[in-house]
This record gives structure tokens, C-alpha cells and sequence, in this order.
């Protein structure tokens, strides 16, 4: 008896696994095919009965993992590790991953400890070179504030590009998409290209389909457009003029198109010429000269599932040979979604460096031909969940996208606004407060490294665009002048500073018998013809000469008044003989001891041209020659 139960227990068992291993076959098709939701189903109810395989948990994970539901991968990737089995090293990233979404960070360290143990991988070795990441991650950035949006539904909302004073947009939603065709992956409508007017408040709302010229019944997504709006990139699977091609694995897979807006419809859609069919190109975003396209792809060369590159655009619109970004921007894992601000600083999105989990932001500085180690830019753009698709103008209006918790669909639309601030200020001569033009002002962080540079205007002024609660250092430099800086706190909210700096001479050259004016870089003081009294604008510049005298209360001068040739030579003597006591006596007047002054005319026997008697000579030389000039005779 003991053997005939023996017998049914080997056979209901067989029986069990061969119609488990049945419906693992019918999922694997589906999962093969990318259809995860309906391979998710069929999985779940062999888990139901119990059974478990390594092959099962880590495809049941994957597919969870695909579709950015990683809370319900950590538990299936939690099963395959149960099994105390030989699981690839890339199982332990991801399984980190879906454990910083739900908040278990101490675990998911210890599983990227273990992954960076196991593998070369970059990744591993970018969490071992700085264990302490978190630390490092702003958890509240007050560069941003971020709110919901209206525009979002319960299905798929995200990649939000500027367009004039719309935001266009990708989504699956059913309403307005005019083919609602069901795709096997997500079981949500293939997505179309959306907009949405900004209103008075920079609010989107008014959502209609962009264009039936460009949505199709395939994908479309993240476009982006050239300033004129007269030409847009965008992401479509590879379908064309009705026609759509495969891989050789039978994928429809992405490609970048470009479409020109011609008599207000947009038309002449070509993909680009380095898009191919056996790998994808998508998430196109121009630099601010619009002479360089960045965008994501996993072409061959690259590192990981999708890299960042970039491709150089002519003037003819020609597109040069794409350049991968490399290590320093690319991982193992994704890097996508890339946006290039006004000041080329590149954001993008990545799985693969340091993060809170799925993915996040990232900001890159630009150094050369190539960028700085991306950061982090923390929360609240960043969360435990997928954040991407970021933008911003140059009102510090921005959108980015995210799975976050308190969302209304699969990935929903936050906008944000950055709060800065405007610093404004003049560079001047610490003596004669006289304005520095071509002054070179360079804007510091914190850490002593350089942000920014500027040079002064003809008015000595120079402006900067910081960010609030900030700390920074302002360095000012000029030839002959001692360079100067100081730092400055930023005010925690949105305004306006002023931080005029003053330069003092390095150089001073003062000799007796030297032209103080020329010293000092100062204008002489000039006369109106037959005249003597002190013109408003040559008071100015006297001013300046005070000044310096104030400054170096030894000095003495003597003041050397002239002429232009008009005029007889007795007549000149007299004049200039009067020009040089006006002169004396506006300085006496404001405040300089008559005894360090001497003043003397010299007529028309020092002209600084060739206008003597009988030379014809226009107003402007003859001018020249009516002055005041200021010799140092003793220090």
C-alpha cells in the first residue's frame, strides 16, 4: 500500500510540474515578446500554486522591473534569492534598485556590496568609491518647488518639451488618441504627442493631440523643438510613409525623426541618417546654439542598455558622426532622457550612478569637449521611485516627469520653479571711483570652483544669475590692478543683490614730473573755446583728480593750463593763464590745501597736434589742445 501511495505521489507531483512548466512556456512567450502584462498574469498564478524556479523569479522580477512597478520585483527578485541559488551579478543591482524604492536602504547597500564583489561592473564600483552617496543627495533641495500639474491622467504622462507657450507632451492616454491601437507591453494605448497652453500663471491646461500628421499608430514621444518652431525631433517606433521595418530579432524599435513645419502643418518627416533598425535612437534635446543634437540610444559602442551621445548639426543641417559621452556620463544601465539648459550644464536620467532609487536626475557641468562628474540633484525632483524627463526655460520654469507615490497615472507631469538670484554690481578704481570696463568677474562656489565668468561693460557693470541660500564667491581682476574678491550669501528667496568692488592699482608709476591724469587713467580737464570756467563733465574728472590727492596727502602738483593755436600768442598766455587759476580754485574749493597746488598758463606753445597758426585743423583737434594737465612735482 505504502507503494502505490508512493506511486500517486510521484505522479500528481509530475503531473503538478509539467502543467506548471506548461504555463511558464506560455509565459516566456509572451514575456519574449515584451508583452509583460500578460506574462505577469500567467506568472502569478504558477506562483499561486506554488512553484517556484530560478527562471521564474527572476522573469516574474524582470517584467515587474520593466514596467517601473518596483515594489512588486523586489518581492519576486526576494524569492529568487530565497533559493539560495547562482543568480547573475546584474540580478543583485536590480534588487537593490527595487529596495531603495521601498525605502530599505540599509539592504540595498548591501546587495550593491555584494554586485560590486561579483562583477567589474562601473556601477559596483562607483557605490564602493563612495559609500557614503546618501549623504551627499540634497533630501531637500531649496533650489526647487514643485507642484502637480492638470494635465495628468491615469495612464502614461511624461516627456514634456517647451513650444512657444505650450509644453508638448507624451501620453497614452484614450481620449483625443486617434487610433487608440492597445500595445502588448503596458496594455495602455501606443502613445501620441499631446499640448497644453501655458496660461497666465504658467499653469498647462487645455489638452488636445498635437498633430495627425505625426502621431500614428505606433509610439510617438519626447519631442523637442528649434527656436524658430519651425522644426521639431522627435521618438517614433520605426514606422514611416506607412511603411514599418524590423529588426532582425522582428522588433519595431525606436528611431529619431525629424519633421519641418511648413504652411502650419508639420511635414517632410525623415528619420535621422544615423538611426538604424537593429538598435534604437530616442529623447532627442538640442544644445542652446541648436548646433548640436544630444540624444539616447544602445547603438553599438555603447556601455550599457542606453547610453547618452551627441551629433554636431552644420549649417546645412547635416548631421555628423555621433560621439558616445562616455564613462564619465554613461553606466551599465540607463542614461536617458537628456536636456541641455542655457548654460550648457546637461541634466539627464540614470539608473547607474548613486541615486534614491530608479531613476533619477542628474546635472552635469560642462568642462571642455566633454562634462564634470553629474550630481544628484537630490529631492524633491528626485524620489525612491522613476524621475526623468526633466526641462526648464529661461524664466526658471521647468516639467519633469516621474512614477512617484500621490501620482494620478503610471507617470505623471510636476512642474517646478527654480528660485533664484539676480546679482548685479559695478567694478571701479578704489581711488577715483572712476568705472572699469573689460573687468573679468568670476562667479565661485562654495568649494572654490568656478561656476562663471564675465567681463565688464563700458559702464563697469556685470550681473550673474545665482541660486538662493547659496554661498558664493565673487573674483574681480584687471591689468594694473590688485585682484579682489568677497563672498556672498544668497538671500533664501527670489530678488535682486547689489556688490560693487573696488580695485586698487598694482602699478603705480609715480614719478615726479608724470601726468598725474595719465597715472591714474583719468581724462584731462578740456575748455570750451575762449573760455574758462569748468565744464559739468571736466568737474567729473576733476573730482577724480581730488580724489587721488585725498588718497596721497604728500603729493603737490602743479597745474599746467594751454590753448589751441586760434588767437594771438599774448592773448593764449592770458587765457590759459586763467584756465589754470579756475582750475586751482575749484580744487581749493573742494577741500585741497591751496599750498600743494601751482598753477600756470603756457599759452599755445604745448600743442599736442600739428594745429599751429595757418594749419587748418577741424573743431575736435583744436580741442584737444584746450586742457589742464597735472604734473607731480613732489611726493
Amino acid at each position: 500500500m505504502r507503494t502505490i501511495y508512493t506511486i500517486l505521489f510521484i505522479f500528481c507531483f509530475a503531473n503538478f510540474t509539467y502543467s506548471q512548466q506548461n504555463k511558464l512556456s506560455i509565459a516566456n512567450k509572451k514575456y519574449e515578446k515584451y508583452a509583460f502584462i500578460d506574462a505577469i498574469k500567467v506568472y502569478e498564478k504558477v506562483v499561486e500554486k506554488g512553484y517556484k524556479s530560478a527562471e521564474l523569479f527572476e522573469k516574474l522580477g524582470n517584467a515587474y522591473y520593466f514596467n517601473g512597478e518596483l515594489e512588486k520585483a523586489a518581492k519576486s527578485y526576494e524569492a529568487l534569492f530565497n533559493l539560495d541559488t547562482e543568480v547573475a551579478p546584474e540580478y543583485y543591482f536590480r534588487y537593490a534598485q527595487c529596495l531603495k524604492a521601498i525605502g530599505n536602504y540599509d539592504l540595498a547597500n548591501k546587495y550593491l556590496e555584494l554586485f560590486a564583489n561579483k562583477s567589474d561592473d562601473t556601477r559596483g564600483k562607483r557605490y564602493l568609491q563612495n559609500k557614503e552617496y546618501l549623504n551627499k543627495i540634497s533630501l531637500n533641495n531649496p533650489k526647487y518647488t514643485i507642484d502637480t500639474t492638470s494635465i495628468n491622467t491615469e495612464f502614461y504622462d511624461y516627456g514634456p518639451s517647451f513650444f512657444g507657450n505650450q509644453i508638448v507632451f507624451t501620453s497614452s492616454r484614450s481620449d483625443a488618441n486617434q487610433f487608440n491601437k492597445i500595445h502588448d507591453w503596458t496594455k495602455q494605448n501606443f502613445t501620441d504627442i499631446f499640448f497644453a497652453t501655458l496660461n497666465n500663471e504658467n499653469k498647462p491646461e487645455n489638452v488636445a493631440n498635437f498633430s495627425k500628421t505625426i502621431n500614428t499608430k505606433f509610439n510617438e514621444s519626447s519631442p523637442v523643438f528649434t527656436r524658430d518652431g519651425k522644426t521639431m525631433y522627435f521618438t517614433r517606433n520605426n514606422y514611416n510613409d506607412g511603411k514599418k521595418r524590423k529588426s532582425t530579432d522582428k522588433s519595431i524599435l525606436e528611431k529619431i525623426y525629424k519633421a519641418e513645419l511648413i504652411n502650419g502643418e508639420w511635414s517632410n518627416i525623415k528619420e535621422l541618417p544615423f538611426c538604424n533598425d537593429n538598435y534604437k535612437t530616442a529623447h532627442p534635446a538640442l544644445s542652446p546654439d541648436e548646433k548640436t543634437l544630444y540624444f539616447a540610444s544602445n547603438m553599438p559602442g555603447s556601455l550599457g542598455n542606453s547610453d547618452l551621445y551627441k551629433v554636431a548639426i552644420d549649417k546645412n543641417g547635416n548631421f555628423g558622426i555621433p560621439e558616445n559621452l562616455g564613462p564619465t556620463i554613461n553606466t551599465e544601465g540607463r542614461e536617458t532622457f537628456p536636456f541641455v539648459d542655457a548654460n550648457n550644464h546637461l541634466f539627464f536620467a540614470s539608473d547607474g550612478h548613486p541615486g534614491l532609487g530608479g531613476l533619477d536626475v542628474f546635472e552635469a557641468k560642462p568642462n571642455g569637449n566633454s562634462f564634470d562628474n553629474p550630481i544628484n540633484i537630490g529631492k524633491p525632483i528626485n524620489s525612491s521611485k522613476d524621475d526623468f524627463g526633466y526641462i526648464v526655460n529661461y524664466n526658471d520654469l521647468g516639467f519633469f516627469s516621474s512614477n512617484r507615490e500621490g501620482g494620478l497615472g503610471f507617470d505623471d507631469i510636476y512642474s517646478f520653479t527654480i528660485c533664484s538670484h539676480k546679482l548685479v554690481g559695478t567694478i571701479l578704481d578704489d581711488v577715483t571711483k572712476e568705472v572699469l570696463p573689460n573687468s573679468k568677474v568670476v562667479l565661485l562656489d562654495n568649494e572654490m570652483n568656478v561656476i562663471a565668468e564675465s567681463v565688464t561693460l563700458e559702464d563697469g557693470t556685470y550681473q550673474f544669475k545665482l541660486e538662493c541660500d547659496t554661498l558664493y564667491t565673487i573674483r574681480v581682476s584687471n591689468d594694473s590692478y590688485e585682484s579682489n574678491e568677497k563672498r556672498i550669501l544668497t538671500e533664501p528667496v527670489k530678488g535682486e543683490s547689489k556688490l560693487d568692488l573696488n580695485l586698487k592699482r598694482t602699478i603705480f608709476p609715480i614719478e615726479v614730473g608724470t601726468d598725474l591724469a595719465k597715472v591714474f587713467n583719468i581724462s584731462n580737464i578740456y575748455f570750451d573755446l575762449d573760455k574758462w570756467n569748468i565744464r559739468p563733465e571736466a568737474a567729473k574728472d576733476l573730482e577724480k583728480i581730488i580724489a587721488v590727492l585725498n588718497e596721497y596727502p604728500n603729493m603737490k602738483i602743479a597745474i599746467q593750463s594751454h590753448t589751441d593755436s586760434r588767437q594771438t600768442h599774448q592773448y593764449n598766455e592770458q587765457l590759459s593763464d586763467r584756465r589754470a587759476k579756475s582750475t586751482m580754485e575749484f580744487m581749493v574749493k573742494n577741500g585741497i590745501d591751496k599750498s600743494r597746488l601751482t598753477a600756470k598758463g603756457f599759452g599755445e606753445t604745448q600743442l599736442v597736434n600739428n594745429c599751429a597758426d595757418g594749419i587748418p585743423c577741424s573743431d575736435e583737434d583744436h580741442q584737444k589742445n584746450r586742457r589742464s594737465e597735472f604734473i607731480i612735482v613732489e611726493m
